[in-house]
C-alpha cells in the first residue's frame, strides 16, 4: 500500500519497518479509526534482549507514541520449548528458575522504551506461561489441535530446511508453532489485541495465530512483520568481535554499545537513524546529505541516540565524551571498559595473548597473534610486535592501569586486584 492514513503505518513505512502486512488496508482502517492493542512475543532465552529484538521494541514504542497500546509479550511458556524458527539444531532446554532470571533481565530494557500504567495506551506486559502452564492436552489437542494443518506447517520455510538437510525435528518443537499461535487468540480474548509483530521469519507462526482466531471466532487479526536487518556488506545486524550486542549494561557496556553504532558502515547510516533513532526525519535527512569525512558526525549522533534509548542519556554523553578523549585527546578515560587480573599473576607476568583474550579483544590466542603480525595490538599506547611479551605490575601507568588496545577504537583497562 504506498500512502497510509493512520499515524502509526505512516511511521512504520516511512522509516523503513514494514516487511509484510496480512491485509494493509484493513489494519490502516482499524488504526485510523480505533485505539489498537498489538503485541511482540519474547522468549526467555537470555538475561537479556540484543539489538535484533530492539527493532521490534522500537515498532512498540512508536506504537505507544502514535496513541495505542503495545503489549510486550514474555514467553515464560514457550521458552519450555523453544522456537526451532532456521535453527539447524533443537534449542537447550531450559528451567523454569532459569526462564525466570532472564525474564527478569529482559524486563529492564522495556522500562527505558515503554511507559507502563493503567492508562488506555499504557504499555502491559505479560506472560505466556500464565494460560500455557494451565492447559489440559487432550482439551488442547481437541479444542485447538484440530484447527491446525500439519501439511501446511510443513510448507513452512523453517521447517522445510531442517528437513531438507535432514535434521532432526521433534515434537517438542513442532509444537511451538501452535503454541505461539494460541498466544495470539489468548491475548485477543484477554486484552482485545488485534495485531502480532515480529521479524520477517516469524511470518508462518504470526499467520497460524490470524487464521486460529478466525476458526476460533475472535474479531479479524493481523500479523505485520519487519525486515531481517543486514548490514550493506551482507553480515547479519547484532553481532560483534565481542558476540551478540546485548541491550543490558552488564552483558554489553554502554561505552561498547556506543561503539557498535559509531562503527556503522557509510551506506547503513540513514537506514539506521531512521530505525533505530526517534529523530524528525528531516534531521535524519540533514544528516543524511553529509558526505566525505562529515558521514562521522552522522554516526555519532546515531551511536549517542541509540545509546541513550538503551542506557539513558547521561550513560550516552558519557559514552560519548570516553571516546573524544581517547581517540582525539589519546587520554586514558576512566569509562573505558575494564578487567580485572590478579595482582599475584602480574607479579610472575600474563602473556601479551592471554591477556587480549581475557579482555575480549580477541576470541583465542591465534587471533591475538594475527591481530601483533598485522601491527593492530598496543599495550599503553605502544605498538606490540612480539607476541610472546609479558605484562607484569612494571607496566602499570599513574592510574595504576594497563591500556590494552585494537586499532583505533578497541580499548579496554586492566586492573590489578
Amino acid at each position: 500500500m504506498s500512502a497510509f492514513k493512520s499515524d502509526f503505518l505512516r511511521v512504520m513505512s516511512e522509516r523503513g519497518f514494514i516487511h509484510q502486512i496480512s491485509d494493509d488496508a484493513g489494519l490502516d482502517q482499524l488504526f485510523a479509526r480505533e485505539t489498537v492493542t498489538a503485541y511482540v512475543g519474547y522468549d526467555a532465552t537470555a538475561t537479556s534482549l540484543h539489538i535484533g529484538n530492539l527493532i521490534s521494541a522500537t515498532m512498540l514504542y512508536w506504537l505507544q507514541e502514535t496513541g495505542h497500546r503495545p503489549i510486550a509479550l514474555m514467553g515464560g511458556g514457550t521458552s519450555m520449548i523453544g522456537d526451532p524458527s532456521f535453527r539447524d539444531d533443537q534449542r537447550k532446554l531450559l528451567t523454569p528458575e532459569a526462564i525466570a532470571t532472564n525474564i527478569e533481565g529482559i524486563k529492564r530494557i522495556f522500562g527505558r522504551i515503554l511507559r507502563f500504567g493503567d492508562g488506555p495506551n499504557d504499555a502491559i506486559m505479560v506472560n505466556n506461561a500464565d494460560w500455557l502452564m494451565k492447559l489440559n492436552y487432550v482439551e488442547f489437542l481437541r479444542d485447538v489441535g484440530r484447527h491446525f494443518s500439519v501439511n501446511r506447517m510443513l510448507t513452512f520455510d523453517s521447517v522445510k530446511l531442517r528437513l531438507e538437510r535432514e535434521q532432526s525435528l521433534s515434537f517438542l518443537e513442532f509444537n511451538y508453532m501452535i503454541l505461539q499461535g494460541y498466544d495470539f487468540v489468548e491475548l485477543s480474548q484477554r486484552y482485545g489485541c488485534r495485531l502480532q509483530m515480529g521479524g520477517s521469519d516469524q511470518w508462518g507462526n504470526i499467520i497460524n495465530g490470524v487464521d486460529l482466531g478466525h476458526r476460533m471466532g475472535t474479531p479479524q487479526l493481523y500479523a505485520l512483520t519487519t525486515p531481517l536487518l543486514m548490514t550493506s556488506s551482507g553480515a547479519k545486524m547484532g553481532k560483534s568481535a565481542k558476540g551478540a550486542v546485548w541491550l543490558n549494561g552488564d552483558l554489553y557496556s554502554p561505552y561498547d554499545f556506543w561503539q557498535y553504532w559509531r562503527n556503522t558502515e557509510d551506506a547503513d547510516v540513514t537506514r539506521f537513524l531512521k530505525i533505530f533513532t526517534r529523530l524528525p526525519l528531516s534531521e535524519i535527512a540533514r544528516l543524511a546529505a553529509l558526505g566525505g569525512s562529515e558521514i562521522n558526525e552522522a554516526k555519532k549522533v546515531l551511536a549517542t541516540e541509540t545509546t541513550a534509548i538503551v542506557h539513558g542519556r547521561e550513560a550516552a554523553e558519557q559514552a560519548e565524551e570516553t571516546a573524544r578523549k581517547t581517540f582525539e585527546e589519546g587520554a586514558l578515560a576512566e569509562t573505558l571498559p575494564t578487567v580485572e587480573v590478579g595482582k599475584a599473576d602480574l607479579e610472575s607476568g600474563v602473556g601479551i595473548l592471554s591477556l587480549f583474550v581475557a579482555a575480549g579483544l580477541a576470541a583465542s590466542n591465534g587471533e591475538a597473534r594475527r591481530h601483533i603480525q598485522g601491527g593492530a595490538v598496543r599495550l599503553n599506547d605502544q605498538s606490540v610486535s612480539d607476541d610472546r611479551r609479558l605484562v607484569t605490575l612494571e607496566d602499570l601507568g599513574p592510574e595504576q592501569v594497563v591500556k590494552l588496545s585494537l586499532g583505533k577504537k578497541k580499548h579496554v583497562l586492566v586492573r590489578p586486584v
